[in-house]
């Protein structure tokens, strides 16, 4: 599964230019057809960078298509999430964009949208079990495989610690799927052993930093390797080992390329990020779940099942993220600047 980073950024290009120029054609079908519709957008958090960005991308996906909508933000808190949506639903609005905080809970949103006539579009993270319109998501698997694939090429022998995210999270399922298959072998041979593995509620640093602490304490500081499920976590692994005078010394994954994890990469004590566009992902979810409202297509190129249902499903790319291509990965598409990391 390995792939030269010429070919990554040849398929990363033209993955940005597709959602673009689908965001436009779509746009443009909005702005023409002279119907009025109202998109809700659930987002579980704003604590992190990455789904700050989300947010804006789809305000601006929204303004630039001349649509309204109403986004509500959940603060990582399944009944309010509910009760958020209860109130978008009793709006009128014409679909419901959905990233849960709690794939399980939030099948009673689903399930209350589609008595009420109004498609969902599960966003990032999928809802189990309750057969919603459309699935947007990047590659979990992939992102996991790339996090392991970097520890497995980098290491080769020690003691691994191994963190997941928020348990109520279906991407986790997927994201530690790849990554444990791309260091079994090692697992397997005897030079890889995982002192720990333990979930992060709420995907918090804090979670990250008390388990590395005391896996660190387990081994009397004696681990090589953290695979860390996304940079907020990472950066909770990073103070621990700081505080053991590691930091720099240990490999630490992640994903979502934040500007503080950029910033780690380059000091040199976080190894590696994964980077997917939350741009492309937003206006794909915005101008699908338009098109569904208006009784279009959603552009699903695949199906995944939630448990009961196999849902359609819209996959996007990730690539790996290190000190050597982040400039031309992320400054170069204009996803971060360079004043944000001085």
């Amino acid at each position: 599964m390995k792939t030269k980073s010429g070919l990554v950024l040849a398929i990363l290009a033209g993955a940005i230019i597709f959602g673009t120029a689908g965001c436009n054609r779509q746009s443009q079908g909005a702005g023409g057809s002279g119907d009025k519709i109202k998109i809700g957008i659930s987002l579980p958090t704003q604590r992190e960078e990455r789904w700050v960005l989300d947010r804006q991308s789809f305000e601006k996906v929204a303004a630039d298509a001349g649509i309204e909508v109403a986004i509500q933000i959940a603060d990582n808190d399944a009944a309010r999430q509910q009760a958020q949506c209860e109130n978008l639903i009793s709006q009128g609005i014409d679909a419901l964009i959905l990233a849960p905080h709690d794939g399980d809970a939030a099948k009673n949103i689903a399930d209350m949208a589609h008595e009420a006539k109004i498609p969902v579009i599960s966003y990032d993270r999928l809802v189990f079990n309750a057969s919603v319109d459309l699935y947007v998501t990047f590659d979990q698997y992939r992102i996991g495989y790339l996090m392991g694939e970097y520890m497995a090429t980098h290491l080769d022998r020690g003691n691994i610690v191994f963190l997941t995210g928020d348990p109520g999270d279906n991407t986790c399922v997927y994201l530690r799927q790849g990554a444990m298959d791309a260091i079994q072998s090692k697992i397997n041979s005897g030079d890889y052993t995982i002192v720990l593995e333990q979930a992060c509620r709420d995907w918090m640093a804090s979670e990250a930093l008390k388990h590395v602490e005391n896996a660190l304490t387990a081994t009397n500081n004696n681990i090589q390797g953290v695979i860390a499920p996304n940079d907020g976590t990472a950066g909770g692994v990073i103070q621990a080992l700081a505080a053991q005078g590691l930091a720099g010394k240990v490999i630490v994954t992640g994903q979502d390329s934040e500007v503080d994890a950029i910033k780690r990469i380059i000091e040199g004590t976080q190894s590696m990020t994964v980077f997917f566009d939350v741009r492309d992902l937003a206006a794909a979810a915005f101008n699908a779940a338009a098109a569904i409202a208006r009784g279009g297509d959603s552009g699903a190129t695949g199906v995944q099942n939630d448990g009961s249902y196999d849902v359609p499903v819209l996959e996007f790319p990730a690539v790996q993220v290190t000190k050597d291509n982040y400039q031309a990965l992320l400054i170069g598409s204009g996803y971060m600047s360079a004043d944000a990391l001085n």
